[in-house]
């Protein structure tokens, strides 16, 4: 039981991540003005960093309570530390950055982040599928 709401959970996750990367984020920069947009993706982001990393860690710790530490648990684990770097490592200092013009690290970190994200929807995309 605890093995098909993990899978529910996974799916959930992707669900979400998909939905904000290729809806939320590109809609809002071409529905509002560049200042209310970026007011708009900070208040969200955060949001949408803690929600996949609650879900996450919840996802890894039924396959720690079910004593399953398996390579899905690692990747699980994987994705849920990349929430967290995300959320409080990466995007403050890309806010700090796009505040102080300071394009090229901003862009750096920016592309890190997006590689993170993309990293982690084909991770989820595994474990949905093996």
């Amino acid at each position: 039981m605890l093995d098909q709401v993990a899978i529910h959970l996974t799916a959930a996750i992707l669900g979400i991540m998909v939905f904000f990367s290729f809806v939320i984020a590109p809609i809002t920069f071409t529905v509002l003005d560049e200042e209310n947009a970026r007011k708009f993706i900070r208040k969200i982001f955060p949001f949408y960093y803690n929600v996949n990393l609650a879900l996450s860690t919840l996802i890894a710790s039924i396959y720690f309570f079910q004593k399953n530490i398996s390579f899905n648990f690692y990747l699980i684990l994987f994705v849920a530390i990349l929430f967290f770097v995300s959320c409080y490592i990466l995007m403050p200092l890309i806010n700090k950055y796009r505040d102080n013009n300071q394009d090229k690290k901003f862009k750096y970190l920016h592309f890190t982040s997006v590689v993170f994200n993309f990293i982690q929807m084909i991770i989820l995309i595994f474990l949905l599928i093996y």
